[in-house]
């Protein structure tokens, strides 16, 4: 294929898995915006006022770095796994598998795609943290590349979990028994 051909393959995947999850946006994207508002609620300003500043900081701006990790994450990996899985379940996928788009450009575009919600999400956390805190960012480009590299590899994460899922049960074991407890056990609110 050409170069011009693997763009407009690579574009058009991005473009889909985008206008999937904007099309039904009050299951993709205000969900997580809801939650998040839950925790900065009971989290920040219910439990943190009892707490008092560790290091300068006080335990809503120290909490708020990981709850927008956690749904850059949980984003990424949702998209691509629900996405990927979906095709794979109705026999969609055959139709891209056919054509003559290689491989790592399908797996590029879903994972681009999950890159882009877990992205999206990720700035409407951030905004609404401006809501109930300031946030210091002491290094710019640091933040920007942990993001996009976390963003990435929880994509391709869901995407290897959509391949090796023969039923829907099989989608929500990672989730279930790896994310949930890396969010409580990785220091997201201690």
């Amino acid at each position: 294929m050409s170069p011009q051909a693997l763009w407009t393959a690579f574009a058009t995947i991005v473009t889909r898995e985008i206008r999937r999850f904007t099309r039904i946006w009050p299951q993709t994207l205000l969900p997580p915006a809801v939650t998040m508002t839950l925790y900065f609620i009971i989290f920040g300003n219910l439990i943190g006022s009892r707490i008092g500043q560790m290091g300068g900081y006080d335990y809503m701006q120290f909490i708020v770095p990981g709850l927008i990790m956690m749904s850059v994450i949980t984003s990424s990996y949702a998209n691509v796994v629900s996405s990927f899985f979906s095709m794979k379940f109705q026999r969609s996928i055959e139709e891209l598998l056919v054509s003559p788009v290689p491989n790592w450009t399908i797996l590029a575009g879903y994972v681009a795609g999950g890159m882009a919600r877990g992205l999206g999400i990720g700035l409407i956390v951030t905004l609404l943290s401006l809501v109930f805190t300031q946030l210091s960012i002491h290094n710019l480009p640091m933040v920007v590349i942990t993001v996009f590299l976390t963003s990435a590899l929880f994509s391709l994460g869901g995407f290897i979990n959509a391949m090796l899922a023969t039923k829907f049960d099989d989608i929500s074991i990672v989730p279930t028994f790896v994310l949930t407890p890396l969010t409580y056990l990785g220091g997201v609110f201690y």
